[in-house]
């Protein structure tokens, strides 16, 4: 049995109470996770507004900051393989991905390790003779994020790297459903050599994110999960007024036109939809495929999903591996029943299998004849791909945009002006042409609608981390005159 540890302050706490974490792939309990309480919370805040204000952090040149970073990203390197265990252990994530994301993960703190003294101000051409004025761009705070249990390395170097980067601290509240980690990142973070308090990590259920992003000391709140718990955060940042970055679900469509190459745009829906067991915010959970070659595509797609390699996660050899909380399979038997019973056709999976675990195998459900299905319009978070067809390229847009979410799309066609087009026209803050889930820490993502707001990765990011100030200087040696002279 395992034992993990809030991070606040420079040391490691244990929880008001504690709480098991449960194994996905056999449903026993495996680990020992600490429950923060609202006075835990405070003095994470407490901590980190001290290193905000501290001379250590505040007055530390952006390059020595940089330095910082670039050796937490040498550690996390150096980590990784106990970093993907973990990973795997506490959301049944396979293994294979863990390893390749969290190597990855490295990446993204080198990035903004670069980025650190290149935050630059301007100087503005005023339309005053005897004024100089320019811009600084000074870090906004401290930031409270909060990152769900799916990917959450990823997910947090998006929001740690770009907010210490410009100069910020952080209070990091890891999920409950999955924190081992982030619990186990603060130890290779307090290895680092920043100062104390820059960072804070703790979990815990809702009362302690509501007590987080409520906090009168936290500047800026960085959310990447649901829409509804996203609205919460939104009405607790009315408390402290911080501003807010909202990276949320996804219902993205996969548009496959009849001239793709169908081998490729099979394979990435098979990577856009089951790979992460559909647990990911990109899901390529539409299809959208022409109606002249669905059969074709359909019957490729099928045999795929079928002989994926279901199993325990710690296999090398898994493709698919369990959902990460039995609530998930749930909500997934739940909206395909109800999407049967309303026309959609299952092509293959929708049943649970027998055994431990929360495992659920790809599913595929055709709703060509049933395009009000809730399936078409529900975030699953696993591995079902709703299927629709069309005829035209107007009614492949407007059936892409048929949602509320706004995050990310595919498109397969070898048209040039047709990508074009499409790419114009669809609205999402990400469109994938010929390829799906490609990912890099230069270029930003994030959408809008019930998909969110603000950018994760690129230097959009780091601005979201920093306020404007205006600062006037007078050149003019003559004295200011007396305002209520007449002249």
């Amino acid at each position: 049995m395992q034992r993990f540890q809030h991070y606040i302050d420079g040391a490691f706490h244990d929880g008001a109470q504690a709480f098991d974490s449960i194994d996905p792939a056999t449903g026993a309990v495996w680990a020992k996770m600490p429950a923060a309480a609202p006075e835990d919370v405070d003095r994470a805040v407490a901590a980190a507004a001290r290193a905000f204000a501290d001379p250590d952090w505040a007055l530390m040149p952006a390059t020595q900051r940089g330095k910082l970073l670039m050796r937490l990203a040498d550690l996390i390197a150096d980590n990784a393989p106990r970093l993907a265990e973990l990973e795997t252990r506490d959301t049944g994530k396979i293994i294979r991905e863990t390893s390749a994301q969290i190597a990855y993960v490295a990446e993204y703190y080198r990035y903004y390790a670069g980025l650190a003294d290149k935050i630059e101000g301007a100087h503005l051409p005023i339309d005053k003779p005897d004024m100089e004025v320019w811009l600084r761009r000074e870090p906004i705070g401290v930031v409270a994020a909060v990152v769900p249990w799916n990917s959450q390395l990823f997910l947090s170097a998006v929001k740690i790297g770009p907010a210490l980067a410009a100069g910020c601290t952080v209070v990091l509240k890891a999920s409950e459903d999955g924190p081992a980690p982030m619990l186990e990142f603060a130890r290779i973070f307090d290895q680092a050599g920043f100062p104390r308090g820059v960072l804070n990590v703790l979990t815990g259920g809702p009362d302690v994110g509501a007590a987080l992003t409520s906090h009168r000391d936290v500047d800026h709140i960085a959310f990447t999960g649901g829409p509804g718990t996203a609205r919460h955060i939104v009405r607790n940042s009315a408390e402290n007024l911080a501003s807010t970055s909202l990276e949320l679900g996804g219902k993205s469509p996969f548009i496959v036109f009849e001239d793709a190459d169908l081998e490729s745009a099979v394979n990435a829906q098979v990577s856009g939809i089951f790979a992460a067991t559909g647990q990911s915010c990109v899901a390529g959970s539409r299809l959208v495929v022409q109606r002249s070659i669905k059969d074709a595509f359909l019957a490729r797609l099928k045999e795929k999903a079928e002989s994926v390699v279901i199993g325990s996660p710690q296999d090398m050899a898994t493709e698919v591996g369990p959902l990460c909380t039995l609530r998930q399979r749930d909500v997934a038997m739940d909206l395909i029943e109800r999407s049967v019973a309303q026309g959609a056709r299952l092509i293959t999976g929708g049943t649970v299998p027998e055994g431990p675990g929360h495992f659920f195998p790809p599913t595929i459900l055709d709703c060509s004849d049933a395009r009000d299905a809730p399936s078409l319009s529900n975030e699953f978070f696993g591995p079902v791909l709703s299927v629709v067809d069309f005829e035209t390229e107007e009614e492949a847009l407007a059936i892409a945009n048929d949602t509320q979410f706004g995050l990310a799309s595919g498109l397969f066609t070898q048209n040039l002006t047709r990508a074009h087009r499409m790419m114009r026209g669809i609205r999402a803050g990400i469109v994938w042409v010929n390829t799906y889930r490609a990912v890099s820490p230069i270029a930003p993502f994030g959408g809008h609608g019930l998909s969110g707001h603000g950018r994760e990765g690129g230097i959009e990011a780091a601005m979201e981390y920093t306020r404007v100030k205006a600062v006037w200087l007078r050149t003019s040696d003559e004295p200011i005159p007396d305002p209520f002279v007449m002249r």
